[in-house]
């Protein structure tokens, strides 16, 4: 009999950001029931991936919308928390708890269903497929929790890096933002009520890490994504928020953004050299870049926990 991790990990969902508020390790023998009601896709195929190949995916598979219509989904040599992420829409923040093969052994899924599915409607089916094949168990739950809600800092007006995007504005064709350890860019020059919005090729719809325009400098940048998105990436390891973050700007539509700001020293590391201009603080960032401020609050929040998860079979 197969004795698998069986855990008890919750984590607000991507919508509201990402916090740890509980751990529970222990051990289950017996095999989770599957739901029948989420759609499924009509065949799929897991395989373990022991090659140092470069990961690759058919389509973006972060929360973001960007996507490649159709009817196939198909990834190589990815990690079950990559898959786990795009099933769930979930953002980058670690899930501590999970057993050690959930970020390091890796797999290829290849699967197909019928029509055109949307992104969405993919993320369901590949929740149905994590059940099947890795005996996946998750329910949710709504709790009350410190929060913050993000609001205009000046009632009616957004900052100079904050701007609605125009739909006559180019989209790149590239999957992904910049890694964040690539080379500062003239795209990558510090944001200010003077420069203007200047975003490097992203996809519409995409929100990550660019280089920042000086060493010891965080920067995030979108493309066509609503605030409630901005949101829910700001609750991040690297902006050093750690609530969920909700939004209450009252802003419809979608936006282009790029926000820079100075990052925390690591406490673990020896003090180097500071630069002359260190730039500011997040907070100082979002209000002066973006015209936006987080108030502290308690709200209601939607909470995914991750019951039972176990290696797969081989197909």
């Amino acid at each position: 009999m197969q004795i698998a991790w069986t855990l008890r990990r919750v984590f607000f969902l991507a919508t509201s950001g990402i916090v740890i508020v509980g751990v529970v390790n222990t051990l289950r023998a017996q095999a989770p029931a599957t739901d029948t009601t989420r759609p499924a896709f009509d065949v799929g195929s897991v395989k373990p991936n022991l090659s140092s190949a470069v990961a690759s995916a058919r389509f973006p598979m972060g929360p973001g919308d960007a996507y490649v219509p159709g009817s196939l989904f198909s990834a190589t040599n990815q990690p079950l928390i990559v898959y786990l992420r795009f099933a769930y829409k979930l953002g980058q923040s670690d899930l501590l708890g999970l057993p050690a093969w959930v970020y390091n052994d890796r797999f290829d899924i290849e699967a197909r269903a019928q029509g055109n599915p949307t992104k969405d409607q993919m993320r369901l089916m590949m929740q149905s497929l994590l059940a099947d094949r890795f005996k996946l168990i998750t329910y949710t739950k709504k709790q009350t929790k410190p929060v913050f809600n993000l609001v205009l800092a000046k009632a009616g007006k957004t900052g100079p890096q904050l701007q609605a995007h125009s739909e006559n504005g180019s989209c790149s064709t590239a999957s992904t933002p910049q890694p964040q350890t690539a080379a500062p860019s003239d795209a990558a020059r510090a944001p200010s009520s003077k420069s203007g919005l200047q975003l490097p090729p992203i996809p519409c719809g995409s929100i990550g890490p660019i280089p920042a325009s000086a060493p010891g400098r965080g920067r995030i940048v979108g493309r066509r994504v609503t605030v409630e998105r901005i949101a829910g990436f700001l609750t991040n390891p690297f902006t050093g928020v750690d609530r969920s973050i909700l939004d209450r700007t009252g802003l419809t539509g979608t936006f282009d953004f790029s926000l820079e700001w100075s990052l925390e020293p690591d406490s673990a590391q020896p003090l180097g050299p500071q630069p002359e201009d260190p730039g500011p603080t997040f907070l100082q960032a979002l209000q002066e870049q973006l015209g936006l401020k987080l108030k502290s609050t308690t709200g209601p929040v939607n909470v995914l926990v991750i019951d039972h998860v176990e290696q797969p079979s081989p197909d």
